[in-house]
């Protein structure tokens, strides 16, 4: 990718609420025209610097990169805006943890030098589809970049779901829920659910029980070529599905939600400094006392 792209426009999109976000956006458009690129603003951002802003859903069409200031809830809703469009991304790390947001803010400017050298470096990574059908049909279809979740409503009891790969019948889950997430969302719910973290670059599925009955019951990595059908068996009970965190949808007794590995993919520049091994250790806190 990096060989083939010119870089004349620049999308940068804010967490909304977060002021230093804001200022980093003032502070990396001046620097992008100085070096005749041409900055794109989300109108959030934008009405805090008193400057004309662009609609996000835009951004991912009119920009040739895009550079996300916030954490990576704000990254995830980017992703979902990317699609399949190929984009690049730039995750600059304004939240906590950060394990999609990965470029601190110090390494800001010497990450995009390398973007608009045509010398920068991918990390390619793997979406999920996830769609429900009921009653024969397909209703609902969604790309998800971490997971995709069914959990029990607050006063709903264990729920059943019976699990299936690549149409052979795999268990019933008793549990809480079920986790179904790509490498890259192996270090959100999944890992507080105890699954395995999974390095980002890797092609493959993971299936983590959420406060299974059966305690034998353990998480479970699938090739990415695999299809995943999960059936609603409980009735009577509030269960959603939950796409990366932030969209959800109510299922019914005897919903099929198939999980398979998605076309689209992310890009994401790495900045040149980055280890992921050293993110490991520093954001988990590993060797500490």
């Amino acid at each position: 990718m990096s060989d083939v792209l010119k870089v004349r426009t620049v999308g940068i999109i804010c967490k909304h609420d977060n002021p230093e976000a804001c200022a980093a956006a003032g502070r990396l458009s001046a620097w992008l025209r100085e070096r005749g690129v041409e900055p794109l603003v989300d109108q959030s951002a934008a009405r805090c610097l008193s400057v004309p802003g662009t609609p996000k859903e835009e951004m991912p069409e009119r920009s040739d990169v895009l550079v996300v200031l916030g954490g990576d809830g704000t990254l995830l809703s980017v992703a979902r805006l990317v699609g399949a469009r190929g984009k690049p991304i730039v995750g600059v790390n304004l939240g906590t943890l950060g394990f999609i947001t990965t470029v601190a803010l110090d390494q800001l400017y010497p990450t995009m030098e390398t973007v608009l050298s045509g010398q920068y470096k991918v990390l390619e990574r793997i979406t999920l589809r996830a769609s429900i059908k009921r009653d024969g049909k397909t209703i609902a279809q969604h790309h998800v970049l971490n997971d995709a979740v069914i959990n029990k409503g607050a006063l709903a009891r264990i729920i059943d779901l019976d699990a299936h790969v690549d149409g052979r019948y795999l268990t019933t889950f008793k549990a809480d829920g079920l986790i179904m997430h790509t490498p890259t969302g192996s270090t959100a719910y999944s890992l507080a659910a105890g699954g395995p973290i999974v390095h980002p670059a890797m092609s493959c599925i993971g299936v983590t029980p959420i406060c299974p009955h059966t305690l034998t019951n353990r998480p479970l990595i699938v090739p990415d070529a695999a299809v995943l059908e999960v059936v609603l068996m409980s009735e009577n009970e509030d269960v959603y599905l939950t796409l990366d965190g932030q969209v959800g949808f109510l299922l019914k007794y005897k919903d099929v939600v198939e999980v398979r590995a998605s076309t689209h993919r992310m890009y994401f520049v790495m900045s040149p400094h980055e280890d992921y091994y050293l993110m490991l250790r520093t954001k988990l806190k590993w060797g500490e006392r």
